[in-house]
């Protein structure tokens, strides 16, 4: 399978996205599907879980995550935001290893911690934040640190009189940095090594652009009054026992109160939102019964309430999952099996619904 997950990586592209993106059979997964980022800023779709990532579905649903964010950065550019920014520099280059690292098949945390650091970079940029998260070059997934002595450089590259000119290779330079230690304690040495020769070549060239830089050259400023509407992340958690029969998951086994609470849920996202850039469904269980049965049902259950909000006119791209008993809220360990241990475990059973976009108060100028 050699899915086109990116086709056009706008506006730059760091050398190793020109390596053949090819996905690698995936024996296990990263589950929102896309196992949930829970970062404040982060209003991006994260990735799914490696051990869950055994389907075309969650496949797809990663490739969307990495498409979303990926336009949001050309969408930054557009409204005129600099290539070479360094901050738009380096979300882009996070969100390269990132993908670079996925299709090799990493099962680590580091493609989904590295999204997440380009994404919390494109949120500050989108709402005008700072400061921005892009300041700080973090070693995710507990990388180790290489090279102090090109570490310092680029430090003093970003104090330069000509760090304007230089801001791209600096920031992606210290982002294959970050890259070349997780290789380094992952797999040692050997396979470090090519992300610490980019990282060289990066200060190579970034030391020629400061030096040959005007003195005279701009630095980005964005007026304030300009600034793009916030983009708003919202989590909307609905009872299950309140939309299904018991043990049941189709639509013909959605109860009449069910069909009225996902029409509600339509009318709100049309009125409550000018502009939806992900939606996702997730299914819960509690832990009465197998792994197996409770995977299977949380699934066919998020798929459900899937085809009931696009029958309501939701014509988002719409990501179900189902996470089984794996994320329970209440545990109800000194409960009695019996009526009361299920009516103890009852807010488990619960479809979470997870959406980032714009709201209508805020494209309409109101408060954010």
């Amino acid at each position: 399978m050699t899915p086109s997950l990116i086709p056009t990586m706008t506006p730059t592209m760091t050398p190793m996205m020109t390596t053949t993106m090819k996905l690698l059979p995936l024996a296990g997964l990263l589950a929102m599907g896309l196992a949930r980022a829970a970062t404040p800023t982060l209003p991006a779709a994260p990735l799914a879980m490696p051990q869950l990532r055994i389907s075309d579905q969650a496949v797809s649903a990663d490739q969307q995550a990495y498409r979303l964010l990926q336009e949001r950065i050309k969408k930054l550019n557009d409204g005129g935001v600099r290539v070479g920014d360094y901050y738009l520099s380096k979300a882009q280059c996070w969100l390269d290893v990132s993908f670079h690292e996925y299709t090799r098949n990493d099962r680590s945390a580091f493609p989904l911690q590295a999204l997440q650091e380009s994404a919390k970079i494109v949120a500050a940029l989108e709402d005008g934040s700072t400061p921005n998260p892009g300041d700080a070059t973090p070693l995710v997934n507990d990388a180790t640190r290489l090279r102090d002595d090109l570490w310092a450089g680029f430090g003093k590259l970003r104090a330069s009189p000509g760090f304007a000119c230089a801001a791209q290779k600096v920031a992606c330079g210290e982002v294959e940095l970050a890259h070349a230690g997780n290789e380094y304690k992952q797999q040692g040495w050997r396979h470090a090594n090519p992300y610490v020769q980019l990282a060289e070549d990066a200060q190579a060239a970034a030391q020629s652009a400061a030096a040959s830089c005007p003195a005279d050259q701009p630095k980005r400023v964005t007026p304030p009054d300009i600034l793009p509407p916030r983009i708003e992340h919202e989590r909307i958690t609905l009872d299950m026992d309140a939309l299904f029969r018991f043990d049941k998951a189709g639509a013909a086994d959605v109860l009449p109160q069910g069909i009225e609470k996902i029409r509600d849920l339509a009318a709100r996202l049309k009125q409550g939102y000018v502009q939806i850039d992900t939606l996702s469904v997730t299914g819960h269980t509690d832990r009465l019964g197998s792994d197996s049965y409770n995977q299977a049902l949380s699934e066919r259950r998020a798929l459900t309430v899937k085809q009931l909000l696009r029958e309501q006119g939701i014509a988002n791209v719409i990501s179900a999952y189902g996470k089984g008993k794996a994320e329970p809220v209440a545990a109800c360990e000194k409960v009695a099996p019996g009526a009361a241990l299920i009516a103890c475990l009852q807010p488990n059973r619960r479809v979470e619904i997870e959406l980032t976009g714009i709201k209508s108060s805020a494209k309409e100028g109101g408060a954010p």
